[in-house]
């Protein structure tokens, strides 16, 4: 695994072995979705949820991101983030925590322009985790998720609304975007 672009391209980051605790996103999935972003992520505020080796993260500030909040509830998961962080010289603009995804959202303040989710499989996390989302996405802010070919997402969740999907084999990238209030 390693950063495709950006200040760190070519970085190999590290994950944990097995798919147990983490699930690392392949290139070609990778690709297509910050390809979807490239435009909005100069200077973004990225939340990368679920962000088992941080790779996702760390390739959004790779590519220009201003500041990432990593979260993960394995506390094996973070220290991995952290490494990976380090490696790629991303770490000065990285906040990682340990926590639980729902138990963030209720309690953080945060407000960010893209949100990078990408639960584990088969849980029905999305739809628990896309409502919440709402207080803490910017306005005209996106959310990249991904899941499994069949999972069944809601067309909107709050001002959040889906916008496309793309599939890669097994694997559903959804984006949602919020909409602009007037």
């Amino acid at each position: 695994m390693r950063v495709i672009a950006g200040t760190a391209r070519g970085k190999r980051l590290e994950a944990l072995p097995g798919e147990d605790v983490t699930r690392p996103t392949i290139e070609r999935v990778k690709e297509a979705i910050f390809s979807s972003v490239q435009f909005s992520l100069p200077g973004a505020t990225v939340l990368d949820l679920f962000a088992g080796s941080g790779q996702m993260g760390v390739e959004a500030l790779s590519r220009g991101a201003k500041r990432c909040t990593f979260l993960d509830q394995s506390r094996e998961a973070v220290a991995v983030i952290t490494a990976n962080c380090k490696a790629a010289a991303v770490f000065d603009r990285s906040r990682v925590a340990t926590g639980e995804a729902l138990s963030f959202l209720a309690a953080t303040k945060e407000v960010f322009d893209l949100v990078l989710l990408d639960p584990p499989f088969h849980h029905g996390t999305l739809a628990q985790v896309l409502p919440l989302l709402e207080a803490h996405l910017a306005p005209g802010g996106v959310v990249m998720c991904e899941s499994e070919l069949d999972a069944v997402l809601p067309p909107v969740a709050g001002t959040l609304v889906l916008a496309k999907q793309y599939r890669y084999g097994k694997i559903l990238v959804t984006r949602y975007e919020k909409e602009e209030q007037v």
